[in-house]
This record gives C-alpha cells, sequence and structure tokens, in this order.
C-alpha cells in the first residue's frame, strides 16, 4: 500500500510538472510582447526585457494613432467579424439541422459531399478567378461569402444534435409544431456549448485574417483590415532592421521603433479574444468534448 501511495504520489508530481511547464512555454511569450509593448524603445535594444517593462512608457500605443489607416482598418476587421460570425453561425446551425434529421433522405450523401469538400478545394488561382468573376473584388463581401460556413463546424454542430433525443423533436411535432419552430425553440436553446464553439472558431479565424485582404483589396485603403496593417509594419519593421535611415535611426532615439510598434498593435488585436474567452469557456470545452467523443 505504501508503495502504490508513494507511486501516485510522484506521478502527481510528474503530472503537474507538465502542466506547470507546458504553462510557462504557452503563456511566456505573450508576456514577452506585453512588456516590450509598454517598454521604451530604446532599452528594448539593448535586451533583457522579459516578462516585466524595464521602463514603463506609453509611448507605443499613443503612436499608433499616428496610421491614419488603423483606425478605418479596425473597423472594418470588427464589423467583418461580426457579420460573419452571426451568418456563419445561422447557416451553420441550419445545414447541421437538416443533416441531423432521421427523414432526411440524402442525409449520408450530403454528408459526404461536404466531408469531401474539407480535403478536396480548387486551390489559389481557381478561387481568385472565382471571386473576381463574381465581381466581389474590390467590396467588403469578399471578406464575407467565400469563407461563411466550415463544414467541420456543420459535422460538430450535427455531432452535438446527435445528442439531443429525438422524443424532443417528436412530442413538438405532435403538438403542431413546425421545423421552424423545433429548431429556433428546441434545438438552438440546448446547442449553447456546440454554438459557443462555432462562434469562437469563426470569430477567432475571421479577426485575424488579412491574406484575402492583400490578394482582393490590398489597393483599396478604405477596405483594409487591421491585421493586413499589422503584416505591413512587420515587413517594415523587417526593411528597417536591414538598413535603418537616419529618420529610423532619430525615432529609435526618441524612444520610437517599428518593433514596439509591432508588438503594441499584437497586444491591441489579441485584447477582443482574450475577453471574450472567459465567458464562453466551459460551453466551448463541453462543445469539443461531445464533439471529440461522438465523432
Amino acid at each position: 500500500m505504501r508503495k502504490r501511495f508513494n507511486g501516485e504520489v510522484l506521478l502527481d508530481i510528474f503530472c503537474y510538472t507538465i502542466v506547470v511547464f507546458i504553462f510557462i512555454v504557452t503563456l511566456y511569450p505573450f508576456l514577452n510582447v506585453v512588456a516590450l509593448s509598454f517598454n521604451l524603445s530604446s532599452d528594448t535594444v539593448r535586451g533583457g526585457v522579459y516578462i516585466w517593462p524595464r521602463k514603463f512608457t506609453l509611448i507605443n500605443y499613443t503612436k499608433l494613432t499616428e496610421y491614419p489607416a488603423l483606425p478605418r482598418a479596425a473597423l472594418n476587421s470588427v464589423l467583418r467579424t461580426v457579420i460573419s460570425t452571426s451568418l456563419g453561425v445561422l447557416i451553420t446551425s441550419m445545414a447541421a439541422f437538416v443533416l441531423g434529421r432521421k427523414d432526411f433522405i440524402f442525409r449520408k450523401q450530403a454528408t459526404l459531399v461536404f466531408t469531401i469538400s474539407m480535403y478536396v478545394s480548387g486551390g489559389l488561382i481557381p478561387t481568385y478567378l472565382l471571386i473576381r468573376g463574381l465581381g466581389l473584388m474590390g467590396t467588403f463581401w469578399v471578406y464575407i461569402f467565400p469563407g461563411i460556413v466550415w463544414v467541420y463546424c456543420i459535422i460538430l454542430m450535427r455531432t452535438f444534435m446527435d445528442t439531443i433525443p429525438i422524443s424532443l423533436q417528436e412530442s413538438a411535432m405532435i403538438d403542431g409544431a413546425n421545423d421552424v419552430y423545433i429548431y429556433a425553440r428546441i434545438i438552438m436553446p440546448l446547442c449553447l456549448p456546440s454554438i459557443a464553439t462555432v462562434v469562437l472558431f469563426y470569430a477567432v479565424s475571421h479577426w485575424n485574417s488579412w491574406f484575402d485582404a492583400y490578394l482582393y483589396n490590398s489597393r483599396n485603403a478604405d477596405l483594409s483590415l487591421l491585421q493586413f496593417e499589422l503584416q505591413k509594419i512587420i515587413q517594415n519593421t523587417a526593411a528597417a532592421s536591414d538598413g535603418r535611415t537616419g529618420q529610423d535611426m532619430m525615432r529609435q532615439v526618441q524612444g520610437i521603433t517599428p518593433k514596439s510598434i509591432q508588438m503594441a498593435i499584437t497586444v491591441v488585436v489579441t485584447l477582443p479574444i482574450l475577453f471574450v474567452y472567459p465567458f464562453i469557456q466551459k460551453y466551448f470545452i463541453k462543445g469539443m468534448m461531445i464533439g471529440s467523443v461522438k465523432g
């Protein structure tokens, strides 16, 4: 008994050590970015700033107002995230509800077609030609329609809906409820965990997206995205590191460098996700667990 007890203690110590190590490795990069964003740039180049700013300053954040494209890009990113996530969740849940119906004749065939599309795509060039042919280039809707639905999210929600007793739908039908009523008043309120999971997937993806802005709207500053502006600042940082001009050196002396601005923007674009995730964490974990077990 004593050997068994000692073995369990050693196993617990080992597991806790691994968890603490993973926690530190995961959290340190973000803390380092936050520390650099609040540290004076002329002091940052000396090195040695890890998880706490050595010379605290807000100048890196105040200088963000000098980038005229950022406010408009931030508004576009917010609108894109809200509109795309709302439409995506609505269409995904409706498709999952139809695929989950036992009386849907082509249920297996439709699921197979959707699943194949997860592994086979047209490629970048055909997609670009399709977007241009549809007249979406140079418009805000190019951010909405092409990625409005993910097949993985449909399967995830359908799997969750399969756990809901079919007797609830049958009882509602006997009472005279139609499909719209069953979907809106019975199924959706019971699918909050899967809805929270899908919302997080869609929101994070659209909020962090920048490549479609580069492909379709790079010449239109009014349709730029916040992440695309961050990507351009990263390029400027790389160019500055290859060879600084006199103006760049003067900015560094004044306490401003492109890298510090980059760190500040990174913190700004990360904050919305950090604020939203704690409120839906329990639903997200529950939805993922059911999807992984049933799938």
